[in-house]
């Protein structure tokens, strides 16, 4: 070695290293390979079958302050309402969305938005490109009134190691005229209207602001992003608001901005609680401290209770979630998994005064990720109606006891074992 040189740290060639390096790709081998059994399994499974009916909560009304909350359990009374409100637009309709399928639902839905912008009415349009890769191109034309934005699937440019540029767009929002909004996990198509349990609010009143601002912040950032962009997709201008709604607050997960307050918001709403924590959830995988912020919960004496699919949309995403029941069930958190079709809710309600509806999964995509949003609640009548909706799922559960979990086969405990350390990177 010439003078001046230090050998490496570690040598790259040295049979531990290289016996390390073999390790490491058996173990994504073996990870790849039980992920893409499981799923291909599970697509032969669910050959043929049609998701069961479920118990329905019909729309409520929830006075708040000078406005209103209706929450929606059923797709088909939410796309009853959404399409209703589009079609009386008299102003501007913005109009964000994950996935967007292009069946009779969401030809519905383009087909409305196009009436409302040949009346007149600004018609703004936000899409996830990388969501909605499976749908036809041609559903992706629209008319040019429309102010459409595709959110691009790649967004980093050439600086492809500024992580804050990889979110998607996982939000979902209607705001008619400044005067009514609709938000929570319902995406746009046909299956969601009857198939999948899922759970969105209508707001009237002072909140429906804070859902404008969210939608332009988002459209106008973006739109800087790119400057081709600029000439067909103008500014958004918001005016401000004199009017302050004290019981509705939305929160939203900026990842270019690098501020994740839902995560936060759930954290201290769990530590505040005394009575209840009742959450109802499509994907879950929290991180250690969101697990001992439940645990810590269920061990002073309130009654924690996940409701979580029995099988979800994504299977792998099912046995990843399963790291934690053990820990979750021997400190007292009651786990209840939904009978025969997908709930997507991304809900919870705390000690009868606390609520959230919102976008956010818990897992890390969604909490430190994605952009998101959720409306958090601070309203007795609210968190009733919440409530009601939880029990009214729950007849439709079955619970997993600390026994059952326990006396799960090796075959269960292997594949958990090997696939948990995927968990931080979903």
């Amino acid at each position: 070695m010439a003078r001046g040189q230090h050998a490496p740290l570690i040598n790259p060639n040295h049979p531990v290293a290289r016996w390390v390096r073999r390790v490491l790709a058996g173990l994504f081998g073996l990870q790849f390979g039980i992920a893409v059994g499981l799923t291909l399994v599970d697509s032969y499974r669910r050959r043929g079958k049609k998701p069961q009916p479920f118990p329905v909560t019909p729309p409520q009304d929830v006075p708040i302050g000078p406005g209103e909350v209706r929450t929606y359990t059923f797709g088909r009374d939410l796309y009853a309402d959404m399409l209703a409100a589009i079609d009386n637009a008299e102003k501007r309709v913005l109009f964000e969305t994950y996935i967007w399928k292009g069946d009779e639902v969401g030809e519905r839905f383009k087909e409305a938005l196009t009436r409302a912008s040949l009346r007149g009415v600004e018609v703004y349009v936000i899409y996830d490109s990388f969501a909605n890769l499976v749908v036809s191109p041609r559903f992706k034309i629209f008319s040019p009134r429309l102010k459409v934005m595709p959110y691009r699937i790649y967004n980093a440019g050439w600086k492809f190691w500024d992580l804050r540029r990889y979110g998607r767009n996982h939000r979902k929002i209607l705001v008619i005229d400044d005067t009514v909004a609709f938000v929570g996990g319902y995406n746009i198509g046909t299956a969601y209207a009857t198939e999948w349990r899922d759970t969105h609010c209508r707001i009237t009143g002072p909140g429906v602001w804070d859902l404008s601002r969210a939608f332009a912040d988002f459209w106008n950032t973006q739109r800087h992003a790119h400057t081709r962009w600029r000439a067909s997709r103008p500014a958004l201008l918001i005016d401000s608001s004199p009017d302050w709604e004290p019981h509705i607050r939305v929160h939203r997960n900026l990842p270019k901005q690098w501020t994740f307050p839902i995560r936060s918001m759930y954290l201290e709403a769990i530590d505040r609680a005394h009575r209840n924590i009742w959450m109802t959830h499509a994907y879950f995988m929290p991180d250690e401290n969101f697990v001992m912020a439940l645990v810590a919960a269920a061990r002073r004496g309130v009654d924690v209770r996940l409701l979580l699919p029995r099988t979800s949309n994504h299977v792998v995403a099912d046995w990843l979630s399963r790291g934690y029941f053990g820990q979750l069930l021997s400190a007292g958190v009651r786990i209840f998994r939904f009978q025969g079709a997908m709930v997507h809710a991304k809900t919870a309600t705390i000690d009868g005064r606390w609520s959230t509806i919102g976008t956010a999964n818990i897992d890390r995509l969604s909490m430190t990720g994605n952009y998101e949003i959720n409306v958090e609640f601070i309203d007795p009548l609210m968190a009733e109606a919440m409530e009601e909706i939880f029990e009214t799922d729950l007849a439709n559960c079955d619970e997993l006891s600390a026994s059952e979990w326990a006396a799960r086969g090796f075959q269960s405990r292997f594949t958990e074992a090997v696939l948990g350390p995927l968990r931080p990177l979903l």
